[in-house]
C-alpha cells in the first residue's frame, strides 16, 4: 500500500491533518476512520486497520481531531459536537477531491462520533463501530476525581493515557446534550458493531445497547480476547477483514467482471496508478502487472517479461504432468524456474533460462525423456518459432484471432502423447 498526506479545513477553520492509505491497485471504495478519544491518526488501531483495509482495496482516511496530533486548534476548546463536525468536514473535503466516502468506521468515542455524524452524511452507505460506547457520557468515567473539579472550577487538567489534557465544563455540558439512542434508531442504514466481551474500558453492554437501538440491517461480531486499543496486530487485521467482507454487500465492491474478455482472450487496462501499472483480466482472474520501483514503477506486480517466463514455466509443468500421467511415471510435483536475459552485442537473441526440478522414483532414462518433452511444450515452440502479431484499433473488432480456450490443452496433450525419439519408452 501507499499513503498520502491529506490536509483539510475543520469546522471552525482550523487546519486538520490526515493520512490517506491507498491500495497499490484501483480503489474500490473510500472509507473514513475516526480514532478514539485523545488518540491520533497514528494510534495502533487506526494505522493497522487503515493499512489492512487498504490491502483489501479501500482508500482509508484517518485524521487527527482538533487539537490532537498534527492538527491545529486547542484540545481544551474541543467537544464531542466539534469532533462530529470534524468528521463531516473530512468527508466533505474527500468528496471535493473526487473521493466520496461511502463507509464510516469509528473506534471507541470515534465510533459514537461517526454515528452522530450520519444524519449529515447521506452519501455514507454503511457504518462500523469498534469498542464504541453507547452513551457518550461514558467518557467522563476516565476523568476520575477531576470530574468534580471540572464541574465546580470550570476546568481541570486530567491525565489520560499518561498525558495531561485540559478538560472544560463546556465539554461535559456538550456530552450531556446528545441522545445516541435516538440517533442510532433513526440511522436506518447498515451498521456493524464490533466489540470484545472482555473490554475493560468500554464494557460489552455498550455493544448490546447499540445493537438493540439499531434497525436492520445490523450485525454484531465478537472480538473475543482483544483489548480496547487493539494492540495485538492480529486483532486489527481481523477487524479489517470482517469490515471489508461485511461492507462489500452494501458498497458494490464486487470483483470486476470479465465482460470485455472473450474466451481465449486477455484484457489489459491501465489503472491510472503510478507510471506503468495495469490490471490484467485473464481466465476469470484479475491481477496487477507493473515495473520495478528502480525504473519508475510501483513494483506492485510481475513485469511483462515475468509473465512471459510464467507462461513458459506453467506450460512446461502442465505438459510434463500430462506426459507422466499417460506413462504412469511416479513424478512428484514439478517445479520450474525461468529467468530472462535480453539480447545484447554478444547475444543476438533474448534467452529464457529454464531449470526443471524433477523429483520422484524416476530412472535416468525417464528423467532425460521428460527434459525432451519439456522442449516440445506449446509455449516453448511458440517462443522458438516466433509469432505473427496482428494489431488493430479498438473500433475494428478483430474476429477469429483468439484461440479457443481449449486449444492450448489440446496442444499440450498432443505433445505429451507424441513420441518421435526412437527407443523411447511407451
Amino acid at each position: 500500500m501507499r499513503s498520502e498526506n491529506f490536509e483539510f479545513t475543520g469546522e471552525n477553520g482550523q487546519r486538520l491533518s490526515g493520512q490517506l492509505d491507498l491500495p497499490e491497485g484501483p480503489v474500490t471504495a473510500y472509507a473514513l476512520f475516526a480514532h478514539c478519544f485523545t488518540c491520533t491518526k497514528a494510534s495502533v488501531a487506526a494505522v493497522r486497520v487503515g493499512r489492512a483495509l487498504a490491502a483489501e482495496g479501500y482508500g482509508v482516511l484517518r485524521f487527527d481531531f482538533t487539537g490532537l496530533g498534527q492538527s491545529g486548534g486547542d484540545f481544551a476548546d474541543s467537544s464531542f459536537s466539534g469532533s462530529v463536525g470534524d468528521i463531516v468536514a473530512a468527508a466533505s473535503a474527500m468528496e471535493q477531491a473526487g473521493r466520496e466516502v461511502r463507509l464510516l468506521i469509528g473506534h471507541s468515542l470515534g465510533g459514537s462520533a461517526v454515528l452522530a455524524a450520519a444524519e449529515q452524511l447521506p452519501q455514507a452507505a454503511a457504518f462500523a463501530t469498534i469498542a464504541a460506547p453507547f452513551d457518550v457520557e461514558h467518557v467522563t468515567r476516565l476523568f476520575g476525581d477531576s470530574l468534580q473539579e471540572i464541574s465546580s472550577a470550570g476546568e481541570a487538567e486530567v491525565q489520560l493515557g499518561g498525558r495531561p489534557f485540559m478538560i472544560r465544563r463546556a465539554f461535559l455540558d456538550d456530552l450531556a446534550s446528545h441522545d445516541q439512542g435516538e440517533r442510532i434508531a433513526a440511522l436506518r442504514r447498515p451498521i456493524l458493531v464490533l466489540h470484545a466481551p472482555l473490554d475493560g474500558i468500554v464494557g460489552i453492554d455498550n455493544a448490546t445497547s447499540i445493537f438493540s437501538a439499531a434497525r436492520h440491517p445490523k450485525s454484531f461480531v465478537s472480538l473475543d480476547r482483544a483489548d480496547h486499543l487493539l494492540t495485538d496486530k492480529r486483532d486489527a487485521a481481523y477487524v479489517a477483514e470482517v469490515i471489508a467482507a461485511w461492507s462489500s454487500r452494501y458498497l458494490g465492491r464486487e470483483a470486476p467482471l470479465r465482460s470485455e474478455a472473450q474466451p481465449g482472450e486477455v484484457v489489459v487496462e491501465e489503472t491510472g496508478e503510478g507510471a506503468f501499472q495495469v490490471e490484467v483480466h485473464a481466465g476469470g482472474a484479475h491481477f496487477l502487472t507493473d515495473e520495478p520501483v528502480e525504473v519508475g514503477g510501483l513494483g506492485s506486480g510481475p513485469t511483462p517479461y515475468d509473465l512471459l517466463g510464467a507462461g513458459l514455466g506453467a506450460c512446461t509443468a502442465m505438459t510434463l504432468r500430462l506426459y507422466a500421467r499417460g506413462k504412469g511415471l511416479k513424478l512428484d510435483p514439478v517445479k520450474v524456474s525461468v529467468g530472462h536475459s535480453r539480447r545484447n552485442d554478444r547475444q543476438p537473441a533474448d534467452s529464457f533460462i529454464r531449470t526443471i526440478h524433477l523429483q520422484g522414483e524416476l530412472t535416468g532414462q525417464q528423467r532425460q525423456r521428460l527434459i525432451e518433452i519439456a522442449q516440445r511444450c506449446p509455449v516453448h515452440r511458440t517462443l522458438e518459432r516466433g509469432a505473427d502479431i496482428q494489431t488493430g484499433s479498438g473500433e475494428e473488432a478483430a474476429t477469429g484471432i483468439a484461440e479457443k480456450p481449449t486449444q492450448h490443452a489440446h496442444d499440450m496433450e498432443r505433445t505429451a502423447t507424441e513420441d518421435h525419439a526412437s527407443g523411447a519408452e511407451r
